[in-house]
């Protein structure tokens, strides 16, 4: 059998079985691949060959924008951020059936803007929102599954660094997708508010609303400013071409920290903490990219891209098909997986694909994320589905029946994504980042 077949079967297999015996995701990439490698070349130049791959995939200038961001996230979670913008999503949304839901939902897309972390999001706005609406009368699974839906809109809305990893597989400009990703986030952060919305038509206890006077709205709103000024300063120094993205991230930094120091929230022997919470993601979101080219480049000797496109096309010429049963692979897979490593392995492989019947690569890029922020929502591996539930003091049982009307609408959300490009390429165009 040819050597490059093999080396794509044990890397396939390899990784399948790995992840069936509950080994990390980085670890089952990384052996699977320099193992198909040594199969390819041999095992002491495989050596050689993964630790430059390693290298070479992590050293980007691109890179650093993401454990800057990470940073930053921490730092948001720490210094008081979650209260302010409640408070300020209460004021734009207290009056609607479900106020207390509703704030749920727009604080979740606020804060997991401003954090960038769907996980993060589901805690802080979680742990402040449920006791609140357990006092109103909400079920206590609805209200669980209103935040768990939620908090992935902000993987979406910039800045976003699912978003950055796509971008350095697919060689796409960070500035444009975080353009683009505006649409889809919003869509998500409205779709969970229809649901509520529909939900307090057939449970009148959750209807009540709440009327904000205008003095304490203005106050309110002026109080979460500071928190949401981060968003401008980031993505008006990209557009405006003040900053790179990377150097953004350290502005971000930087803000973050003085707006903690202002709140009196993050005191100097918190900050040992907060670095060492960061690394951790940093180190597994780098150990993901560096062992992720490693298997690009097995995957390409193998001609695994080839195949996979090949056989799609060999089912059906339709695009609207194709892209139909890439939707449905993505789905699948993040059940299982989480969105970086997803997108590190499938963007390669579905990427090309789309291109050839004319999706642009920043359309695929968010609905690659949106299909895999679904992931983050859904057994046996939904991180954002888990700590919703143990934020709430729920089983997750309970809380999947809560939100199966939130992923049925989120489904139909994703399929406006896919078919309908404007929405997300309409104000990168606007802006001119198009090219």
């Amino acid at each position: 059998m040819d050597p490059a077949i093999i080396a794509g079967i044990i890397l396939l297999v390899g990784i399948a079985v790995l992840l069936v015996l509950a080994v990390p995701i980085a670890v089952a990439v990384g052996i699977s691949s320099f193992v198909a490698l040594a199969v390819v070349i041999g095992a002491e130049p495989a050596v050689f060959v993964s630790s430059q791959r390693m290298f070479t995939g992590i050293n980007s200038f691109s890179l650093l924008a993401i454990p800057f961001f990470i940073l930053a996230g921490e730092l948001m979670n720490t210094g008081g951020i979650a209260g302010r913008l409640i408070d300020a999503a209460k004021v734009l949304v207290g009056r609607m059936p479900g106020s207390l839901a509703q704030t749920n939902v727009v604080a979740n897309a606020l804060f997991g803007s401003v954090s960038g972390a769907a996980v993060a999001s589901a805690a802080a706005i979680g742990t402040v929102m449920g006791p609140r609406q357990r006092t109103e009368g909400y079920e206590r699974a609805y209200s669980a599954a209103v935040n768990v839906s939620s908090a992935p809109a902000g993987m979406l809305i910039p800045p976003s660094n699912t978003l950055i990893v796509y971008s350095l597989v697919s060689s796409t400009s960070i500035a444009t997708l975080f353009m683009a990703g505006y649409g889809p986030g919003l869509l998500w952060a409205l779709t969970c508010m229809a649901v509520v919305f529909f939900y307090t038509r057939r449970h009148p206890v959750a209807a009540a609303h709440e009327r904000v006077p205008l003095g304490v709205a203005v106050r309110t709103l002026l109080r979460a400013v500071p928190s949401l000024l981060m968003i401008v300063i980031v993505i008006g120094g990209i557009l405006t071409g003040i900053f790179t993205p990377t150097e953004s991230a350290v502005i971000a930094v930087l803000y973050c920290l003085a707006l903690g120091a202002a709140y009196q929230q993050i005191r100097l022997p918190q900050l040992p903490r907060i670095l060492l919470d960061a690394a951790r993601t940093s180190a597994i979101v780098m150990l993901l990219v560096g062992v992720s080219t490693i298997m690009s480049w097995v995957m390409s000797y193998s001609k695994i891209p080839r195949l996979i496109s090949d056989s799609l096309l060999g089912l059906t010429e339709s695009p609207a098909v194709i892209l139909l049963l890439i939707l449905v692979i993505l789905l699948a897979v993040g059940t299982f997986m989480d969105p970086t490593p997803a997108i590190l392995i499938f963007t390669p492989i579905f990427l090309p694909i789309v291109s050839t019947f004319g999706v642009d690569p920043v359309h695929f890029g968010l609905i690659i994320t949106f299909s895999l922020c679904l992931g983050t929502i859904t057994p046996p591996v939904g991180n954002v589905l888990f700590v919703g539930a143990r934020v709430a003091g729920l089983r997750v049982e309970s809380v999947i029946r809560a939100l199966v009307p939130f992923f049925a609408a989120l489904i139909l959300a994703l399929l406006v994504v896919a078919f309908v490009p404007q929405l997300s390429l309409w104000l990168p165009g606007v802006m001119g980042l198009l090219e």
